[in-house]
C-alpha cells in the first residue's frame, strides 16, 4: 500500500513538473526529463547535479536559438569563426591581436577597424568572425557590402526616407561594411556614405575591408573631397590591420596569377587629408554635405 501510495505520489510529482515546463516554455528540459529522472533513480546524479543539468540544457538550447536569430537579423548567413582562420597562412597577422580584438572593447570605444589587403587574403573572414563573436557577445550587429549600403542609401533618398535609413543603420553596436574598393560606386554614393560614416562617428563601431590603401579612396569614391572627409572621421579612432600575404582562395594555383597583379593597397592616408583640429559640431545633421 505504501508503494503504491509513493508510486503514485512520484508520478503527480512528475507530471506537475511536466505542466511547469510547459508553461515555462522550457522544451528542452521537457525533452529530457525523464532521462533526468532515471538517472535520479539509478543514483547517477546527486538532485542538485540533475536541476543544474535541467537548467543548463535549456540555457544553451535558448541560447543557440538566440544566437541563429541575431545572426539571421545581422545578416550574417555564412558564419565565419576565428578558430577557422588559417593564421599561418598568413604570418603577417599578430594572432594576438586579433584575439585581442575578438574581446571586442573596440566596440566599447566605438572605434573602426580597417581591414586592409590583396583579395583572397581573409579580410572578409576575420570581419565575420569578429561579428559573430559581437552576436554571441549579445551585441548588435548589421553586415552588408559597401555597394549594398549606398544603393540602399540611394534608394531611401529617391524615396524620401533618408535619415530613417540611416538611423536604422546607426542602431546596431557594430557595423561591418565589406569589400570597399571593389566594385564602381555610384554617382553621389560617396556622399551618402560619408552621411552615414558622420552620423555614427564617436556613436557606434565600425569594421570596414578593402582591397585598396586609403590613399586610393579618392578614386574609389570619385570624388577626393568626400574621401578625405570620410578619412577624417574614419581615421579619428581607428585600428588599421594590413594584410600582407597571397590569396588563400588561390593558394593551389599561385602559380597561375600574373605577378603585375597582385598588388598590394597602401595604408597610408590621402595626403590630402588635413590634421583634426578639434572636434566636429555636434549640431552637423546626417544630411549635411561633407565641408573638409
Amino acid at each position: 500500500m505504501t508503494s503504491t501510495v509513493t508510486t503514485t505520489g512520484a508520478t503527480s510529482t512528475v507530471d506537475s513538473l511536466r505542466r511547469h515546463l510547459v508553461g515555462l516554455k522550457m522544451p528542452r528540459a521537457l525533452e529530457i526529463l525523464d532521462h533526468t529522472i532515471r538517472q535520479l533513480e539509478r543514483g547517477e546524479v546527486a538532485p542538485l547535479e540533475a536541476l543544474d543539468a535541467l537548467l543548463a540544457e535549456e540555457y544553451t538550447g535558448r541560447e543557440g536559438r538566440r544566437v541563429k536569430a541575431a545572426l539571421q537579423m545581422a545578416r550574417l548567413t555564412t558564419v565565419k569563426t576565428l578558430a577557422d582562420f588559417d593564421f599561418s597562412f598568413q604570418p603577417s597577422l599578430d594572432r594576438n591581436r586579433i584575439l585581442t580584438l575578438a574581446q571586442l572593447e573596440f566596440i566599447d570605444r566605438h572605434e573602426v577597424l580597417h581591414l586592409l589587403g590583396p583579395p583572397g587574403t581573409g579580410k572578409s573572414h576575420l570581419a565575420l568572425a569578429l561579428g559573430v563573436e559581437a552576436v554571441k557577445a549579445g551585441r548588435s550587429v548589421y553586415f552588408a557590402t559597401l555597394a549594398e549600403v549606398i544603393a540602399s542609401l540611394a534608394k531611401a533618398e529617391r524615396e524620401g526616407t533618408l535619415r530613417e535609413r540611416i538611423r536604422f543603420l546607426c542602431r546596431p553596436a557594430l557595423l561591418i561594411v565589406d569589400e570597399i574598393g571593389y566594385l564602381p560606386v555610384i554617382p553621389g554614393g560617396g556622399n551618402l556614405f560619408f552621411q552615414l560614416v558622420n552620423a555614427r562617428y564617436e556613436r557606434g563601431a565600425m569594421i570596414l575591408t578593402s582591397n585598396r590603401g586609403f590613399a586610393e579612396w579618392g578614386d574609389v569614391f570619385g570624388d577626393p573631397v568626400v574621401a578625405t572627409a570620410l578619412l577624417d572621421r574614419l581615421l579619428h579612432h581607428a585600428v588599421v590591420i594590413q594584410i600582407e600575404g597571397a590569396s588563400y582562395r588561390l593558394r593551389q594555383h599561385a602559380g597561375l596569377i600574373p605577378e603585375n597583379t597582385l598588388a598590394r593597397p597602401s595604408t597610408s592616408p590621402s595626403p590630402t587629408a588635413p590634421k583634426r583640429r578639434g572636434r566636429p559640431p555636434k549640431n552637423r545633421s546626417p544630411d549635411q554635405q561633407p565641408n573638409t
